[in-house]
């Protein structure tokens, strides 16, 4: 549920769910997810003996945004099995992602969104520089149906 205050709260306290249970621990670790967002498209209309020049707008179909995670590659395979279970065809493989922002304190989840039937549509690793100083990284791309907030 939602949590109201006059302050707006930071975004740097958050927990990701992939759809396996697991908020805990380096592979539920993730350190950046893009923006999440929504839209819902509309459709104008006017009749030819509308009697005003201007058309109508009708509600059309909602659209959700693709949603990138980051995290620092740890030796986890659980991200590729889940890709792999998706482009091997199951069916049963997508999952409902869960990112909840966390107040400052860690003590209470503050706001939460539910990407609905969702799965990994691109996976990337690196890239690797042998006189570089970065973390090596890995990438997500997830696409879902559906948004939902709490």
């Amino acid at each position: 549920m939602a949590v109201m205050r006059d302050r707006p709260y930071c975004e740097f306290n958050f927990l990701v769910d992939i759809g396996d249970g697991n908020t805990d621990g380096p592979s539920a670790g993730f350190q950046e997810v893009s923006a999440i967002s929504m839209e819902v498209a509309v459709t104008e209309y006017r009749n030819g003996n509308s009697k005003e020049n201007s058309p109508i707008k009708i509600t059309g179909l909602n659209k959700a945004t693709d949603v990138t995670m980051k995290r620092g590659v740890i030796g986890a395979l659980n991200l590729y099995a889940w890709l792999n279970d998706i482009r091997n065809g199951n069916q049963n493989a997508l999952r409902t992602v869960t990112i909840q922002l966390q107040s400052e304190d860690r003590t209470e989840v503050v706001q939460t969104w539910k990407l609905l039937r969702a799965r990994i549509v691109k996976h990337s690793s690196g890239p690797f520089n042998a006189k570089g100083n970065d973390v090596a990284m890995e990438e997500i791309v997830i696409a879902y149906e559906r948004l939902e907030m709490e």
